[in-house]
Formats: C-alpha cells, structure tokens, sequence
C-alpha cells in the first residue's frame, strides 16, 4: 500500500529503496515513542507539483524536534528541496507526505545525540473517507498539557489515537471525538473539530490539542467568505443541538460529520458552512497562485 519495490525514500543523506531500508531494532523510537513525525500533502495544480504549506510544517517539524530535546540538523528549505526531489523520484503528483525523525539505540530515559531523518510518500485518499461520519464521545481523553507538549507532533502521543478510534470503530461508529481532562471536547484522534451553529463557526482553543494547519487554513477562508469562526470550550451537549460539523486535517482535508453520539445534525452536509470551505480549502490547494474562491 505505502511502497512497492521501485519507491525510494531519503534516509540520513542517502536515496535508498523503501524495501531495501533497515534501522536499529534499539531504537528509542521503537521503544519508548520518543520522535517527532509531520503529514504533509502535495498537490497537482494548474502550474506543477505544489506542496502546500511546507514552511509551515516543517516549521512545526522543527518546534516538535526542539520540544523532545532532539537536535534536528536540517533547516526548512533544506527539508523542503528534498521533500520535492522525494516526488520527482518517485513520479509522485498529489501525493502524502510523511518527514519521521526517529532516535537510535538507547534503553535510557534521555533524548541520545543519534538521530535519524526519514522523508517518504505514497498516494492516499482522505483519511477520513467522503461520506458524513458518525462519531461517539470516547471514553479516553486527550493526554493532559501538563504532562507533555500537547502542540508538539510526537510519535508517541498516537497510541491515544490508536485507543480512541479502535474503540469507535468496535461500537460501530466512524471515528471518535475527544475531551480534554475538563470534560470539553478537544479533537479526533487525528483532526481538529468545528461545529456551526446559526451559521456561526465554533472550535475550542489551542491549549489542548494539535496546532493544526489545516485548522488554521480554515481561519484564513472562513475569513475570505465572511464566516464567523469563534474560539471557546464547549461540551458534546452543546455539539448535539449543532446545525452541522466537520473535521480538519493535512490528511483528512475537510471532512463532514453527520452526527454525535446519535444526534444527527440538523443541516445536510451540502448545505453547511464547512462544505463551502471544503470546496474552497480544495481550490485554495490546487491553484498555484492562489485567488480568492468566491461560492457559487
């Protein structure tokens, strides 16, 4: 599914073949969770192969390498070049991105000065699929800011994923949403939250959950289309009386959600805000020079 015998891969300065590529069964990273991962789309747009918002992620890259005491030695352009050499390697136009810092042998509790840079792709629909989800509150919450870096991408922070969606998934839902350690929601396992309400957007603030950038892109459209987007706390029972609600995500993009715990919202995915910025966010990453969407 991610490689086949002719995908290449960078790792630590060299192109090798995916299947050909070996690492140290030590590793702290294999471990203990300790390394710092990005998910990264490309797109083929009107003037060539477009990676949307590399500076941004391997920005963030490098503020989750920094929080994990991991000394990340290549600076965003340098990651950048080689993320587009990376596609032209391996013929790859809208195409997954995945850059993965991950540590050597060391059975200790500290950060070692061995680190790995791996920078691989694969073409993969949504995450989330294309139709509305049916979501269920999980039982387990997001990890508490106080007991790690809560906006740093870090390998081991998915294990919570891991529990929340399994669990989902055996209830027979789609996908779970999660509160954080005061009752409120915070996200997905995998993709920031907004629900509209009178035509207003509403999603919690940072503090518990992943910056993401797809989040913040929503930001930038809703802005561009006149939507009202607020930041606050709220509960699932505030989300059950939503008019309508959505996920974002790099590998979700905007994905709609059609009901919480049983409670279906009132509005048709088709006729909800966060379809209109799905349609946008989908032009916004395909144009090269991007220009103001206007709904039709």
């Amino acid at each position: 599914m991610y490689y086949d015998k002719n995908t290449q891969l960078f790792l630590d300065g060299k192109w090798l073949k995916a299947n050909e590529a070996t690492t140290d069964l030590y590793a702290q990273t294999l471990h203990y969770g300790n390394g710092v991962f990005e998910g990264i789309r490309a797109y083929k747009t009107e003037d060539g192969i477009r990676i949307f918002k590399a500076k941004e992620h391997y920005e963030r890259l490098k503020y989750s390498a920094k929080m994990m005491h991991i000394n990340l030695q290549y600076s965003v352009e340098e990651l950048t070049a080689l993320t587009y050499e990376l596609l032209e390697r391996n013929n790859l136009e809208n195409a997954y991105i995945r850059p993965l810092i991950y540590l050597g042998a060391n059975m200790s509790l500290q950060p070692t000065d061995e680190v790995h840079v791996m920078l691989c792709a694969w073409e993969w629909g949504k995450l989330l699929g294309n139709k509305p989800l049916n979501l269920m509150t999980s039982s387990y919450q997001r990890p508490n800011p106080k007991s790690t870096h809560i906006q740093a991408k870090i390998v081991g922070h998915y294990t919570n994923s891991i529990l929340a969606t399994t669990e989902a998934k055996q209830k027979g839902f789609d996908e779970a949403l999660l509160l954080d350690m005061n009752g409120n929601i915070a996200e997905g396992p995998g993709a920031n939250f907004f629900y509209e309400k009178d035509e207003v957007l509403y999603t919690c603030p940072l503090g518990n959950i992943l910056s993401g950038i797809t989040r913040q892109t929503v930001f930038e459209l809703a802005k561009e289309l006149g939507i009202e987007v607020v930041e606050k706390f709220f509960t699932p029972e505030d989300v059950y009386k939503a008019d309508a609600a959505f996920f974002t995500g790099t590998a979700a993009e905007v994905a709609g959600i059609a009901s919480l715990d049983g409670h279906e919202f009132r509005l048709k995915w088709e006729d909800s805000l966060g379809y209109d910025l799905a349609r946008a966010y989908q032009y916004k990453v395909t144009q090269r020079e991007y220009k103001n969407f206007e709904l039709v």
